[in-house]
Formats: C-alpha cells, structure tokens, sequence
C-alpha cells in the first residue's frame, strides 16, 4: 500500500512565501548592521558584504535542511527546532570564515577586531534564528489547528451521509428477503464492507480499493434497478498507486444514481472513467440526465459533492479539485488528483 510522507513543520520552509520571507528578513538584518555607528567605511560596500553574507548563510541553512529532511521527518517538532538552530549556527560560522578570507579586503574590519565581530554577527544571528523559531512555532500551531478542525468538519460532512445510504440499502434488502434471499444476503455482505470503510472514520485508502468499494455500491444498486441501470467502467490495468480519502469517489456515483437513473422510467447509463497523464490523474463519472419535460430536477442538498470536495482540498493541500458540468444532455463529476 502506498504512504503518504507525514506532515512535518519544514514542508512549510520550502514553499516560496517562506523563502521570500527568508530573503527580505536577511536584507532587513543586514541594513540594521550597516547602518550601525561604529563603521566608518562606505557603508554601501558594507551594505552589500553583509547581504551576501547574510543571504548565503540563511540559504545554504535552508539547503542543509532540505538534504537533512528525511531523518529529521521522524523526530520530534522540538528535536527539529533545536536542530535547525544548530544548522544556522553552522552555517554562520562557516559563511563568516569563508566571507573573511573572500572579502576581507573590501570589509573595513581589522584582523584584530574580526574574531569579535564573528561573534557579535553570531549572537546576533542566534537571537534572530531564535526570534523566527518562535515566530514559525506559532505559525505550525495556528496550522495543526486549522488541520484538526478541518478533519471535524469532514467528519460531520460524513457522518451526514451515512444515514441516507444506510435507510436506502435497508430498503432494499428488506425488499429481497423473502423473494430473493442470496441477493439479500450479497447485499448484507457488500453493505458490511462499505460501512467498515464509513465507520473507520475520514481515512485515505488507494485508489483501488476505493474502486472496489465503489463497485460493491453499485452492485447494491443494481439489485433496485436492474436493467434500468447501465454502468461502465473504464479504468487502467493496473490502477494508479494513488491514496485518496475512503468514500470520496462513492458520494458522486451515488449522486448519478439518485440524480440520473432513480427519477427516469427508462433509467439510464453511468461510465466511471481513470484517466492518468504526468501531472494528474482524473476520475470521471458521467450519467444520463432524466427529460426535463417528464420529471422535475432533483436539487438535493449536495452533501455528499461537498463532502468529497472538502476531503480531496484537505488531502491535496489544495492541489486537487471536484469539477461538475452538465455536457451534451449529460451530468460530469470529475476528480482532479496530482499525480
């Protein structure tokens, strides 16, 4: 089965708001030092040492970091602070030396005053690694925060499905029963599987096995329909290694069916379709739309599309998305996954 990486708080550092943020603050510090009062030299020439020096020493951290990021994703968010803070030290140090020997005929430091000034620049270094260490702390905490809450909203969004499913199914097993026990009993089995997936609560499953329980729906559905209900399945051998949340492609075949086959007489078909390039793979579900002129619309309260736009969002950190449009007299639902 695949794994999705664990979310640790340096995933933030390599987005691009955080290196832009990383950038201003090294050109900030470095305009604090140039303009101090105990430099009598050209305080531009100052002004650009220290940006190279500052820039390189916040860059080549971030660097380390970056090659660092595996065995630090299996500590803890302390170990890490304390370990990033060590890596800026590190770095500092060896940028310092290496500006010296590179710059210093152009730094208007004497050889005498180098080593306490390597100091200060240190200290001054540590107290701004520190100042940002405290500043991302908050920012991972605001960031967990919206995490959890995010899962309680997708929780209840799930949870406001299942007694909709649950009560169909039901009827429809208490319709076979007496006629058709082995199709009663398919049924009892195939809604034993869905629910252990519903029941496990917000979870992220391959792609596969959300397939398999999709179809283990269907075939509940088919047993109310019969012929009315035209399903196709277009889908790769194999299908894509791919996570996504339990019961997030099962919403919109149940909102083909409720929507598309349960309020036309003649019924009509559904194609499930996985499509995959190098970007993105894409699941679609079409179905045929009822006569407008024989049978109202069916609105609904779009609970389920909700649900499975809020979790693929969630999952994808923003990256995926549900598109729905009406095309050629047909409803499409299509998930967007990066692949």
């Amino acid at each position: 089965m695949p794994e999705r990486p664990t979310l640790t708080p340096l995933d933030t550092l390599w987005k691009a708001p955080a290196i832009i943020w990383t950038i201003l603050a090294g050109e900030g510090l470095a305009i604090i030092l140039a303009l101090a009062p105990e430099h009598n030299g050209s305080r531009w020439v100052l002004f650009g040492a220290l940006s190279l020096m500052v820039q390189w020493i916040s860059l080549s951290a971030l660097g380390a970091l970056y090659l660092l990021r595996t065995p630090l994703s299996r500590l803890p968010a302390t170990w890490i602070a304390n370990i990033t803070l060590l890596v800026l030290i590190a770095c500092n140090l060896l940028v310092c030396t290496a500006s010296w020997w590179a710059l210093k005929g152009l730094l208007p430091i004497s050889s005498e005053n180098w080593l306490p000034t390597l100091l200060r620049f240190t200290g001054i270094i540590v107290i701004f690694g520190l100042l940002g260490l405290a500043a991302f702390q908050n920012h991972w905490r605001a960031r967990q925060l919206a995490v959890r809450t995010t899962q309680a909203e997708l929780e209840a969004l799930q949870a406001r499905i299942r007694p909709h499913f649950l009560f169909n199914t039901l009827n429809t097993g208490a319709a076979l029963v007496h006629q058709r026990p082995e199709d009663a009993e398919r049924l009892l089995l195939d809604l034993a599987d869905l629910f252990r997936a519903a029941l496990a609560g917000p979870q992220e499953i391959p792609l596969a096995e959300e397939i398999a329980l999709c179809r283990r729906y269907v075939e509940i559905e088919a047993l109310r329909f019969g012929d009315r209900m035209r399903i196709h399945w277009q889908l790769p051998a194999p299908l894509p290694p791919l996570l996504v949340p339990a019961l997030s492609i099962q919403p919109l075949i149940e909102n083909a069916i409720h929507h598309g086959i349960e309020p036309s007489a003649d019924g009509g078909d559904i194609r499930v379709t996985v499509a995959q390039n190098k970007q993105q793979i894409m699941v679609t579900i079409e179905n045929d739309l009822p006569a407008a002129t024989t049978v109202p619309p069916r609105t609904g309260h779009k609970v389920g599309l909700e649900s499975t736009k809020a979790r693929i969002h969630a999952m994808t950190n923003g990256e995926g998305e549900v598109t729905t449009r009406i095309e050629n007299g047909r409803h499409v639902a299509i998930v967007t996954l990066p692949a």
